[in-house]
């Protein structure tokens, strides 16, 4: 009983850890849908996330087999160029990492080039999205995040010799970081939007998570470009290059304050010489 419960400690602090980048996506992600409808978006997504999480779990846990041994029809080389074995696991986080830094990188570009930040990313309205399918945005990115949470979860739980059993912790697991994160998105939410210089920050953070799973799907693959192996990026170089940039926005933002504070002085001491 006791292995039983530190099991279940032991994955709701993985959930929780590994679900940052996920509510930070959702975050980011519900901002598109009409305003009145964003704090209902993100709440509806993420139940309906947690739902189809203990589905995927389910499912996970009788074919696993199949995400993991690679296809033959994707499984080759191409000359001296590459050399690849896709499996199903492979292409769900390739996929989803692409998708994440285009994301990231459309959201950057917008903010290069829109005119006015309040306006709709195309100008003409068409760039808002329904509720619906930002919901469903939301949906299928958290069941690309969850992926690898769910296979740690089937490891971590290996050791638990009834199957009920540790499908059960697993599942509540599961449930209990979803409700921590139902917690913790409108908050989130609420911050980004009173702290607007901080959604750049933010955008290339999800860039960077992109970046990740696109190296992790490269290395499950076994993909090799000119003879030199993808390597996945681990959780420790993730955090440390997250904790840069934070650093970084916070010296940068607090250096342009010192500046503009300096230029106002100087606006004032100009002002006063010429009425003197």
């Amino acid at each position: 009983m006791l292995e039983v419960v530190f099991t279940l400690l032991m994955l709701i602090l993985l959930q929780a850890v590994l679900g940052f980048d996920n509510l930070l996506y959702i975050s980011l992600e519900s901002k598109k849908a009409p305003e009145a409808d964003q704090k209902g978006v993100r709440k509806k997504g993420i139940l309906i996330a947690i739902v189809l999480r203990i589905v995927l779990l389910f499912v996970l846990v009788r074919i696993i087999g199949f995400f993991q041994e690679p296809f033959s029809f994707l499984t080759g080389e191409i000359g001296d160029v590459a050399s690849f074995e896709f499996n199903g696991h492979s292409l769900i986080v390739l996929a989803g990492g692409g998708f994440i830094i285009y994301t990231a990188i459309k959201e950057i570009w917008h903010m290069i080039g829109a005119p006015d930040l309040d306006h709709d990313i195309e100008g003409d309205g068409k760039s808002r999205k329904s509720a619906n399918a930002v919901i469903t945005s939301i949906v299928i990115m958290n069941l690309v995040f969850s992926f690898d949470s769910i296979l740690a979860a089937i490891g971590l739980t290996s050791d638990i010799e009834n199957s009920t059993t540790a499908f059960i912790v697993m599942a509540i697991a599961i449930v209990i970081s979803g409700l921590l994160m139902l917690f913790l998105a409108d908050r989130i939410s609420v911050f980004l939007a009173k702290n607007r210089m901080y959604e750049v920050l933010g955008l290339f953070i999800l860039f960077i998570v992109g970046i990740m799973l696109v190296t992790e799907g490269g290395h499950l693959a076994h993909l090799k470009l000119f003879g030199n192996p993808i390597e996945s990026m681990s959780k420790t170089t993730f955090y440390f290059v997250i904790a840069i940039l934070v650093i970084t926005d916070v010296v940068q933002g607090r250096y342009q304050r010192k500046i503009l504070a300096e230029q106002k002085a100087m606006m004032k001491d100009t002002k006063k010489d010429k009425l003197s």
